[in-house]
């Protein structure tokens, strides 16, 4: 480390309409990194594919991370979004007592938690970039985890296929303060890691939750593939999937709009 504070700029807003809009507003304007804009609220949140998100003030923890990569090659500029989620998940996990690995990701960008052998949404993220490749890249990395948000509250179309950290961890209020402490510790050492040219392979592997069941894949055309998730690729963030005919492939975020897991037991 080099002794400089780990964010230049740092702001909370009670309510924006995209934090992701507001960093990659202030990367547009100079702003170094790494930065960061938090909120209570969000009128026009967003997820993958233009998809809304939504969450009551003070019931989730709203935030945006905007980075000038040029010290990461273009090609690996995702693991700025992995190694957020691997932070977001440690911090969950700490802040309110759950097991170490409770928290795990659903590729490529949620985390859940497994209930009854169910994967339960509690954080999403989406990733946005500008000029990779150029002299001037800008990676902004938005993230929402469901913190103090009780079941009786959640939207009924989603209550069977999302949680919070307070129902995770029984009821157990969620300081968001602390989990944000939290995270920002974290981050700033796994950044610090990818800086000096270390990405922590194993761990995120082992977060997967996708690799070893049985997935549907849905395309931007519509179309649906029902394969089995083998493997996730260090090198370039794909997943590895066998197909019906038992040739494997690989799959990046891009060439999909949605991708779902068949319940735990449904090992391949």
């Amino acid at each position: 480390m080099t002794g400089r504070p780990f964010l230049s700029r740092y702001e909370h807003f009670p309510l924006v309409g995209s934090t992701n809009d507001v960093v990659r507003a202030w990367l547009a304007d100079g702003t170094p990194e790494v930065c960061l804009a938090v909120a209570d609220a969000q009128s026009a949140g967003r997820g993958r594919e233009g998809r809304s998100w939504q969450a009551p003030s003070g019931a989730a923890l709203l935030l945006s991370l905007g980075f000038r990569p040029t010290w990461l090659p273009p090609d690996r500029a995702w693991r700025l979004a992995a190694i957020t989620s691997l932070a977001m998940a440690e911090a969950a996990e700490d802040v309110v007592e759950l097991k170490a690995g409770t928290v795990r990701l659903k590729w490529p960008n949620d985390l859940i938690v497994e209930s009854d052998d169910r994967p339960l949404k509690i954080a999403g993220l989406l990733g946005e970039t500008d000029g990779l490749g150029t002299d001037d890249p800008r990676v902004v990395v938005g993230i929402g985890i469901n913190a103090d948000w009780p079941a009786a509250g959640f939207p009924p179309e989603l209550a069977t296929s999302m949680t919070s950290l307070c129902e995770t961890a029984g009821g157990r209020r969620v300081d968001r303060a602390a989990l944000l402490a939290a995270f920002t510790e974290r981050l700033e050492t796994q950044v610090g890691s990818l800086r000096d040219g270390r990405f922590d392979v194993e761990t995120w592997a082992a977060r997967q939750a996708t690799t070893g069941r049985t997935v549907t894949i849905e395309t931007p055309g519509g179309r649906q593939e029902v394969a089995a998730a083998r493997d996730v690729d260090p090198a370039t963030g794909a997943l590895v999937v066998e197909g019906a005919d038992g040739s494997e492939r690989s799959i990046v975020s891009a060439e999909i709009v949605h991708l779902r897991l068949a319940p735990a037991e449904t090992r391949v």
